[in-house]
């Protein structure tokens, strides 16, 4: 008997349906948006990840030399495998290239309520457009797909930051502040204690009066003061924050979007307006996924200066919104026909299936050989609908019965009359 891995997960068909219906929504949702489906390796060489993250990200990748004596990695994320794709067709594509998929990703990190070592996310991107409508149409498509689930501004809000603004505003204060390890200590602001957050400031090189004030200043949410304490940069950068705003409200996502400057996302390549999704009622305590802007990626990757905004919204800390929302689908099978043989009655029960079948519908009949209780007893288990019985007695007669399972009620119908041109009889079209 062997054990999964830990961080792993096996899901069931019945998990499975319920997965695959939001997996559906939120793909349905971007193409709506005119977003194009892509795939996309499972693995990449690490000295990518290396060359955006540092050496340090390789301790939380699964990597390893592969037969050709090439350093890999399966891939933790999609941003810098979407940067490669761009870069290696950019004179072909047309701008604005907007694309999504969905498909798992690897990180070897510690397990948690939310977090796995393998996990799933769908990837929504725009290249190409520096336009606050950019930023606004991806805000637009995440509210869309989440009320697409049944979630309403009641379940969920988005919290929207400015990358430049806080790095504007920490280099306002005086002295050499390391405004990558400044923003990563915001990151974790609700996550630790407030004298090691503000320890972390320090560190970064603000002294202990300016990291409070600095502090004081993000969670005020004031723009005015802020822009007035930050100079022209930051100006530009609060200008910016509320054109996406502003573009957001246009679009229909206003309601679910306020500005919360202690939103900072910690990854270092973010460069304007980013946003985390929140459980409006807090008892999903970590964000439920988050994107931003990210405009120097496609540069830093060899291709020509390329701004780009995007949203990654992963599967596990999505059911936990859905779930405390109560909008999580039943983990439920769905069959619409059984077709129960007894006797030699498998050449007239294949037909029927095969007609069933190419109408559209969920069909299954028996390929173990088994009795009509047994029969019927799987027919119960897969939820069917309805179940068509197939019998040698009946067949004399030129018949086959249609029974209702909720209600138990039943009645025969001419063979040769069934299934008909109704792409889904049912027993009340014979009754």
């Amino acid at each position: 008997m062997y054990d999964r891995l830990k961080g792993f997960r096996d899901f069931y068909p019945e998990e499975m349906s319920a997965r695959r219906q939001v997996f559906d929504g939120v793909e349905d949702a971007a193409a709506r948006y005119g977003f194009r489906e892509i795939e996309t390796p499972a693995l990449e060489r690490t000295q990518m990840y290396v060359d955006k993250s540092g050496e340090e990200i390789v301790e939380e990748l699964y990597a390893f030399e592969d037969k050709g004596g090439r350093e890999v990695s399966l891939t933790p994320e999609l941003t810098p495998t979407v940067a490669r794709m761009v870069v290696a067709k950019q004179q072909e594509l047309s701008k604005p290239i907007k694309w999504f998929s969905t498909r798992p990703f690897w990180r070897f990190e510690q397990v948690q309520q939310g977090r796995f070592r393998e996990f799933y996310q769908t990837n929504v991107d725009i290249f190409g457009s520096e336009a606050p409508e950019a930023d606004a149409e991806v805000l637009a498509f995440a509210a869309d797909a989440l009320t697409s689930l049944g979630l309403t501004a009641d379940d969920f809000e988005f919290r929207v930051s400015h990358r430049d603004i806080l790095g504007g505003l920490l280099d306002a204060f005086e002295g050499e502040v390391d405004t990558r390890d400044a923003i990563r200590a915001v990151d974790k602001r609700a996550k630790v204690e407030d004298e090691e957050y503000l320890g972390l400031l320090s560190d970064a090189g603000l002294s202990y009066d300016d990291a409070e004030q600095f502090d004081d200043l993000i969670a005020s949410g004031d723009l005015d003061a802020i822009a007035e304490f930050g100079g022209d940069d930051v100006e530009d950068a609060v200008e910016n924050l509320r054109a996406v705003l502003s573009a957001a409200e246009d679009f229909g996502a206003g309601e679910f979007c306020e500005v919360s400057l202690t939103t900072a996302r910690g990854l270092d390549y973010y460069t304007g307006v980013v946003f985390e999704c929140f459980d409006s009622t807090g008892d999903v305590s970590r964000a439920a996924f988050g994107g931003g802007r990210y405009d120097d990626l496609i540069d830093s990757f060899g291709g020509q200066s390329t701004p780009a905004v995007g949203v990654a919204l992963g599967d596990a800390t999505l059911q936990l919104l859905c779930e405390r929302a109560g909008v999580w689908p039943e983990e439920t099978l769905s069959t619409d026909y059984y077709v129960l043989q007894i006797g030699d009655t498998r050449d007239v029960a294949a037909d029927i299936v095969r007609e069933l079948r190419d109408a559209g519908n969920v069909v299954e009949t028996d390929v173990s050989g088994r009795s009509f209780g047994a029969q019927m007893g799987y027919a119960d288990s897969i939820n069917a609908e309805t179940v068509v019985i197939v019998g040698e007695q009946d067949l004399e007669n030129g018949e086959v019965t249609v029974k209702e399972m909720e209600s138990g009620d039943q009645t025969t119908v001419p063979v040769d009359e069934f299934p008909g041109d109704d792409d889904a009889p049912t027993y009340e079209d014979y009754e």
